[in-house]
């Protein structure tokens, strides 16, 4: 992409989802994500009603007044965002492709993230670990993510979901908020999935299209499998075949289903024709009422 039409984009997306990040997400995320914990803020002089627990012995007895130590919510985390960039991600037949969707989710949690003080960090991935970006603050560092996110070529074409947060739980010492963005064509990560969740908040956030759950009637086609590169045909008239194309979707998702839910993760699943912000405003509603 020329570096001009790249630049266009990036702002497009940074004017569509910084202003949803201030003006829909940041007090959800807020409520929803919260600090790990308390930190000391400053001291006041004792008013009716406030916990003798919070009296500072030492500026008391200096003052030869009763003062208190106030505390505030440590509000700082860190956000990973954990996403694919196998050629399935390059798919889609409705309003966009799924990694267009993900960008601008990616960029939606990344503003508000920042608008909270939090840091953002990204992992590419495909069957391999493709780039890490660390964590760190700033309109800056976000714009970076974005124009990754739109020029990034991958070295592989497959998926290896396990391998991602195997990668997320070795570069990432501390706990962290994190997004599994992706369309889960993959299998056989619960164990990795099971062990990252026990150290870090994941949310799996699966981005799918309507002509992969369902076969239109249209004949004969050429069909080509984007990771493997396999080439066949399809009879797309064949009631049995379209059938067996929806069943291996669904079979896909419901094992993506309980491997999350056994795993202890949440779990949202998005279509590229629908709208993202009203599935992100209803998980973190539902999230927040599960506090």
């Amino acid at each position: 992409m020329e570096t001009q039409d790249l630049l266009k984009k990036v702002r497009k997306i940074e004017i569509k989802t910084r202003g949803l990040s201030n003006h829909i997400f940041s007090g959800e995320y807020h409520t929803v994500f919260k600090g790990r914990g308390m930190s000391f803020s400053e001291v006041r002089e004792y008013q009716f009603g406030d916990d003798i627990r919070a009296i500072d012995w030492n500026v008391t007895a200096r003052f030869n007044h009763p003062f208190v130590k106030i505390f505030e919510e440590e509000r700082e985390l860190t956000v990973m965002l954990l996403v694919d960039v196998s050629q399935s991600s390059f798919f889609g037949t409705e309003s966009q492709f799924k990694n267009e969707m993900l960008t601008e989710i990616c960029a939606v949690l990344s503003f508000s993230a920042i608008i909270n003080n939090d840091k953002v960090g990204v992992i590419f991935f495909s069957d391999k670990i493709e780039k890490f970006i660390p964590p760190k603050k700033g309109k800056s560092h976000i714009l970076r993510i974005i124009r990754e996110l739109l020029d990034f070529k991958p070295e592989k074409t497959g998926t290896n979901i396990s391998e991602a947060l195997r990668y997320l739980n070795n570069v990432m010492k501390k706990r962290s908020i994190t997004f599994v963005l992706s369309d889960f064509m993959d299998k056989n990560f619960k164990d990795a999935l099971s062990i990252a969740n026990k150290k870090h908040d994941i949310v799996g956030v699966h981005v799918y299209d309507m002509r992969e759950t369902e076969l239109p009637d249209i004949g004969l086609i050429r069909v080509k499998d984007a990771e493997s590169g396999n080439l066949i045909w399809l009879n797309t008239s064949s009631k049995k075949v379209r059938e067996n194309y929806r069943k291996q979707y669904k079979d896909n998702f419901e094992n993506c289903r309980i491997t999350f839910l056994k795993s202890g993760a949440d779990l949202i699943s998005i279509r590229t024709n629908e709208s993202y912000v009203n599935v992100l405003l209803k998980f973190f509603k539902k999230r927040e009422a599960r506090r």
